[in-house]
Parts: C-alpha cells; structure tokens; sequence
C-alpha cells in the first residue's frame, strides 16, 4: 500500500468518505471478543476500513447473515486432492476458504524444485490464497527411491520466496531428535531467514517430544490422542486438530480444546480427496464438526481463523477488524456452516457455490512423463518364501497408522503365495518409477479386504513409486503396466481386464480436470473397488493404500527397497519365523 491508498483507508475508517464496498446488515464474528456484533462492514481496495455505521459506493445487504472471517486450513497438501492448484481453488472458495498453508512435498518428492515451481506458478490463477512451506523431506526418508533430493543448499534460494513461508513438516523426527547433521542444516537454513518450521511426530514423547520441540517445531498436525495433544500443547506446541479423506483425528482429539487452551488449536485438512469435500465440505465441514463436537461455534470459527493467521504469521488475516486483509464469509447460521458469499482481498469471488473468476490452467508439460519403469514383469513379484507365516502391514480403521500383523498364508511348491479368500491377506508392492532402477519390493497388507483382481496407483507417499495389491500376479502385472501406459494414476483391474482407470498426468498425482469430474470418477472406482474387488467398507481404498509406503508412520510400512519397521526404524524380513 502507498502513501495515497493509506490516507484513503484512513479517510474511509473515520467517515470522511465512502467506502469501495459496504456489506450491511451482518451479525459479524469478532474473533478477538469473542462477540457478535450487528453493523455494517466497510471494505477499501483490499482492506477492511471498519464495522459501523458506513455508506459504500457499493452496498450489499446481508440480510442477517453471519459475516466471519475467511478460513484457513492449516496444513493441506493439494497434490492429494489429484486437482491442480486452480481446479482446487475453484472448489474450496464457494466454501469460504480463502487461505491455505500448502506443503507441496508429494509433487516435489516427484519433480524437486521443479514441481515446486509449478505448483507457485499455478496459484497465480486462481483467487485462493495459497502459501507454501518449503518441503524439508525429499526424499521422506533414506530408505526409498524419490524423484529427487532436495538438501540443505538446495533449499536457500526457495526459502526466500515471499510466498514460501517456512520448512514443510519435518517427518524425520528421528534425525531431529538424533541431531543428525544433514537435519540440522535443513533447519538452520529456516532459522537463518526467519522461517517457520513445521512438525510431523507421531507418538513421540517425554525427552525425545523435547528434544523434537527444542529444534524450533511451531506445530504438529500428527497427534491421535488428548495424551499427544497435552504433551506438545505444554511444549509451546500449536496443534493442528487434522480431519481429512482418510485420518479423522478432530472427533479424537475435540475432547480436550477449552477455553483455555483453544487459541493453541486449529484445524487442517492434510489429504482431502474431492468426494470427500462435496460430501463434507472444507474447513467449513470441519466447523460443523466441531460444533457438533461441543465446541462453541466462536471458538472453532477462531481455529480456523484468528489462530491459524497467527500461528503462521500472516499479519493482518484472520479477523475482521480495521486494517485486516478484506476476507470474509456470509453464512445463514453457525451450526452448518454453509456459505453463501466469499470475498478475498475484497472482491467477491463465489456466491450461491459459484466460483466466479475465470479459471485459466498453468501449462502443467514440465510434469508430464514422469512414470519411468523399465524392465518390469510378474517375475519382479515373485517371493520365494521359505515359511508361510508372515508378517502383514494390518491396515487399522481411522487413520493411517498400521498394524504388524502376524499370518498364516498359503504358499505353493515354489514358495510363491497363494491367495485364500478365507484369509484377509494380499500381496503388496512397491515399483520404483523414478530412476528406472528396476527395484521392487513385495510384502503382504491385512484387513484391506480385497477378494479379487488388483489396483495400482503412482500415489504413495511420500516418494510416489507405484503401490500395486492383488490377489494374483498376472492382475498385479497388468495393473502396473497401464497405469505406466496412462503416465499415471489409478487403475482396477480383474480377471486380465482394465476395469476402471483415472489419469494423473501432472507428476502421475494431479490433473487439470474440474472437481466435479474427478469426484464423479472417484465415485465409480470406489464403488467397482468395494463391490467388484471387495475392499471392505470403513476404509478409503485409494487414500488408505496410499499410505502404506510411508516409512515414518509406525507400526510397519513398505517401500521400493523392502518391509520397514518404523517402530525399530529399519528394514525387517518378511518371514516371521
């Protein structure tokens, strides 16, 4: 702002003259009294002038509605939408999100500084608000194959975007906690510029939780439980309650936000498919939540607003007050939390659930391709197990922790598994698609419930190599082989037939089709993966798979290189005995 925009802004503050915009009529949330007040809101350029008594060039009457400030989700990763950043903007901002703090470390795991740029690029087109943490973890960990390494030194030169806000969270709480040197240069370079850094740190307690808070960790959207939520809050921790398309940690975790500790809480999505958000919304689906929950309606809106701008250090958001950044949201009551307006920087961009800018798409060509495997066949799947009793990754309902489920399997006279519909066991594996290094890595997953066929998908965290389950090999074949084909995504497959397939061109994790498309595509697979293949009710079969090459989520994980053990932090045979 210049000298002339401030005296205006002044000017219109105290009455002298009329404002650009003036929404009237509006029972307005201030986030910093905790009270709604009746008035009027005047609106400068991009800024709020004041609440009162104002006349605008242009008047818009909110006829009672509720005006609260523009949400924030705290921590989300686009990427997992499998929408591009404009495409996903268009759909949030009909619900009255108008920030989020975005960690882009799937499409970088994937591309590096490239993938970074193009997701910075992208944000230009659309009129959310998107910051970016610098992701601190490329690749998640040593033990797999990313698309790239993103060190310390790589790290300078991004880290002084504006738009980048600090370091993404730090899943390697181990090299934290150890004081590993490659880890404490990557967290050097936030505190040298004055960054933020993020955490991720599940389970962790008592001297290593210290030693993790010590390192500068601002916040941690990992906890599970009210212990995990206590501990880090009593670190000087900010804790992001998450509820996302897979992990539902808020209904946990809700219990334990009062009036003293609340303004330490805020809300995050982190993975949230496109189904999920027309089925539930936003953050304004997870306001509802809360409500529903027994939080007070004023305290959950400040969780999504006043305390996330101020956790992240985004002066001048959160609130609707004098000087603040002229987001808001008009909503008919504070139960259902249903929008009907939104206004970032001032200017109207979705009303009745229409995004009303036009949408225009960054040529994504940079991240096409990237599914590059070579020499691959069922004869990479075979295992030749000496005993049939196995450990099995043991999916468990509501998050993406996993079990380490001793089994039993059948096994023919050449050691190679044999699936048992009796038995909920079947074969997983990780295809390295990065390098062409050929790797591949077999294990078995439980309580996933498939009963026929395979799915493949190039979206497994963190490195994004292809996760392939199924109940034979030659569907498994098949599987990889097109989603290879198809530069990327999801494919079904049963009986040597491609049964459903959705393309992710852009780093084999987005695409540019609306969200419409996606949610209606991400229906039919659902649908053929529940009653076709099986997968049990409870789960997200795509979400759910996904996570399971993430080696820093205990209790067992696989990646491209073998069976981890996250709770030992090493690799471990698949035999058990």
């Amino acid at each position: 702002m210049d000298k002339a925009g401030l005296k205006r802004l002044i000017d219109v503050a105290a009455g002298r003259e009329k404002a650009d915009v003036v929404i009237k009529n509006a029972k307005i949330v201030n986030v910093f009294s905790g009270k709604i007040m009746e008035g009027n809101i005047a609106i400068v350029g991009e800024e709020f002038a004041g609440v009162g008594d104002y006349e605008g060039v242009e008047e818009i009457d909110a006829k009672g509605q509720y005006a609260i400030p523009g949400l924030i989700d705290s921590h989300i990763h686009i990427e997992s939408s499998h929408l591009s950043p404009e495409e996903f903007g268009k759909l949030v901002v009909p619900l009255g999100t108008t920030t989020v703090i975005a960690d882009p470390h799937e499409i970088v795991n994937v591309a590096g500084i490239n993938g970074l740029n193009y997701m910075m690029n992208a944000t230009k087109n659309t009129a959310l608000s998107v910051k970016y943490m610098l992701p601190s973890c490329v690749p998640a960990t040593p033990f797999e194959h990313s698309g790239a390494i993103i060190d310390a030194q790589t790290m300078k030169g991004p880290m002084q975007f504006t738009n980048i806000l600090g370091l993404g969270e730090f899943m390697n709480f181990v090299g934290v906690i150890q004081a590993d040197d490659e880890v404490l240069d990557k967290l050097m370079v936030a505190k040298r510029f004055g960054k933020i850094i993020d955490g991720h740190a599940p389970a962790i307690k008592g001297k290593d939780l210290n030693a993790y808070s010590a390192a500068g960790i601002r916040g941690d959207h990992e906890c599970s439980n009210v212990e995990e939520l206590n501990d880090r809050l009593e670190n000087g921790e900010y804790i992001i309650l998450r509820q996302g398309s897979a992990c539902h940690d808020l209904p946990n975790l809700a219990c334990a936000v009062n009036s003293t500790n609340s303004r330490r809480c805020l809300l995050c999505s982190d993975d949230r498919q496109p189904k999920t958000i027309f089925e539930e919304g936003h953050v304004n689906g997870h306001l509802k939540m809360c409500v529903e929950l027994g939080i007070d309606p004023i305290t959950a809106i400040q969780m999504a607003t006043i305390n996330a701008a101020e956790c992240w250090k985004l002066e001048g958001r959160g609130a609707i007050a004098p000087g603040y950044r002229a987001d808001l949201v008009l909503m008919d009551n504070l139960k259902d939390f249903n929008a009907s307006q939104t206004w970032i920087e001032g200017k109207l961009v979705a009303k009745d659930g229409k995004y009303l800018p036009e949408t225009k798409h960054f040529n994504p060509a940079m991240l096409t391709g990237s599914v590059n495997i070579s020499g691959f066949s069922k004869e990479k799947l075979k295992m030749n197990l000496k005993s049939n009793r196995v450990k099995t990754i043991q999916i468990l309902t509501g998050g993406i922790v996993t079990g380490n489920k001793v089994m039993d399997i059948k096994l023919d006279d050449q050691g190679e598994f044999v699936f048992d519909p009796s038995i909920d066991c079947a074969k997983i594996a990780i295809v390295e698609r990065h390098h062409n290094t050929g790797n591949v890595a077999c294990g078995f997953l439980s309580d996933y419930g498939i009963k026929q066929g395979a799915l493949a998908l190039t979206i497994a965290h963190d490195s994004h190599n292809v996760v392939v389950v199924g109940v034979n090999d030659d569907d498994m074949e098949l599987a990889v082989q097109a989603v290879k084909e198809q530069g990327g995504g999801i494919v079904l497959v049963k009986d040597g037939e491609v049964l459903e397939r959705m393309a992710l061109p852009i780093g084999g994790l987005m695409t540019t089709e609306p969200g419409e498309v996606v949610a209606a595509q991400l229906d039919k697979m659902h649908d053929i993966a529940n009653n076709v293949l099986g997968i049990r009710d409870g789960i997200d079969p795509f979400i759910t798979l996904s996570f399971m090459s993430l080696p820093v989520i205990p209790e067992l994980k696989i990646t491209d290189v073998g069976l981890f053990d996250v709770t030992k932090f090493d690799f471990t045979s698949v035999e058990a005995d």
